[in-house]
């Protein structure tokens, strides 16, 4: 097993890849983002559940892929606070309920405070926020609601943080539900609307069968996503972040001001999840509480952990397996929980710095274990 794993090491493709010249890598990185542009029409991986005329009930591989882009957004914008900064958010979901809930609210005609709008100015039963308007006001709501969880609660630290971000995933999710008369209650809103684009046999261009539209659009925005994250994380502000999650007392000591930039990365990373969260409400055309439960708030850190915390090609990685791999065993889906949960064991036991670390983490984890060894060898 040693050598197996001396061997994997040995092979370093990330230094082999920043190592290659500027051309091969440029040319390297813009074949695959064609290929990940054709992929919907490549159904090269062995996916058992999808839709063809032989099985109607399957999942639609536009659809699959579109979740699992929205999904890589949502994991990117949860590693600049855990990865990045250091901190850890287990109510991450109530960020993305916000991006949903922000489209319908003010974007459906069927929604109740457009429905008050329409009466107090006399507009038609038609009238809504046009599309384009609700992605500032859904990228603002949840930054606001970031700042305003994280301005009292950013002053703890370890544990006690992950419980107060836990009981805010819980508060959206239940409020959204017991607040009918603004957010529709458990019935949730419907005739959420769609990117503005022009209709094609009859059907507007983002519609609930041409899937693949769906995920080109979140796969621009993923594309421009990681590459102002990986802008961040080499500016002065992602290196305070370094040295807050590295040691926050010695970085005070410094003069990093730790209270400022843990609250710039809980806003930074509540705005994008509320990105991704708007992108899922408007694919569905229906928003509801229940899409919002806790458990995708594990998912969520899930994906950023075992991908690799901090690497941003990592938390995709993450995020790709967490989300591919249960639509793929889907006939599987009574056990999917216990290999959920195995899968996490054995890649904490095996490989606690995540599928693809970061290198400075995975030194970080590699120099705690010679120190750990040391001190067993000691005693």
């Amino acid at each position: 097993m040693s050598q197996i794993s001396e061997a994997l090491r040995g092979l370093r493709l990330g230094n082999r890849w920043d190592s290659a010249p500027k051309w091969v890598r440029s040319v390297g990185l813009l074949l695959f983002i064609a290929f990940a542009f054709y992929l919907p029409f490549l159904n090269i991986l062995p996916f058992a559940y999808i839709r063809t005329d032989l099985n109607p009930t399957g999942s639609d591989w536009a659809s699959v892929l579109f979740l699992i882009v929205v999904y890589m957004i949502a994991a990117v914008g949860l590693n600049v606070v855990i990865g990045f900064a250091g901190l850890l958010d287990l109510g991450y979901v109530g960020f993305y309920a916000l991006g949903a809930y922000s489209v319908a609210l003010f974007g459906s005609p069927s929604s109740p405070v457009v429905e008050a709008i329409q009466s107090r100015f006399g507009l038609s039963d038609e009238w809504a926020v046009p599309f384009v308007m609700c992605i500032p006001i859904a990228i603002a709501m949840a930054l606001t609601a970031g700042v305003i969880l994280g301005a009292p609660t950013l002053r703890l630290r370890g544990d006690y943080l992950a419980i107060v971000t836990l009981g805010f995933g819980e508060i959206i999710r239940i409020t959204a539900r017991n607040l009918d008369p603004i957010t529709g209650g458990a019935a949730g809103i419907t005739q959420v609307p769609v990117p503005p684009g022009p209709e094609i046999d009859g059907r507007s261009f983002f519609n609930t069968i041409d899937a693949e539209r769906w995920y080109w659009l979140a796969l621009v925005i993923l594309i421009l996503i990681v590459w102002l994250a990986s802008r961040l994380e080499h500016s002065r502000v992602g290196r305070a972040w370094l040295a807050i999650r590295e040691d926050e007392d010695a970085a005070a000591v410094m003069g990093v001001a730790g209270f400022k930039f843990k609250l710039w990365a809980f806003a930074i990373g509540a705005s994008v999840g509320g990105l991704a969260g708007l992108l899922f409400g408007s694919k569905q055309q229906y928003v509801e509480p229940n899409a919002f439960m806790l458990n995708l708030s594990f998912l969520f850190v899930a994906m950023v952990v075992i991908g690799g915390s901090g690497n941003i090609v990592g938390v995709l990685v993450g995020a790709f397996l967490l989300t591919y791999l249960p639509e793929r065993f889907r006939e599987l889906q009574e056990w999917r929980p216990f290999a959920f949960g195995l899968a996490l064991v054995l890649v904490m036991v095996l490989r606690p710095q995540g599928l693809v670390p970061s290198r400075r983490r995975a030194a970080e984890i590699e120099d705690r274990r010679h120190e750990a060894e040391e001190a067993a060898a000691d005693a």
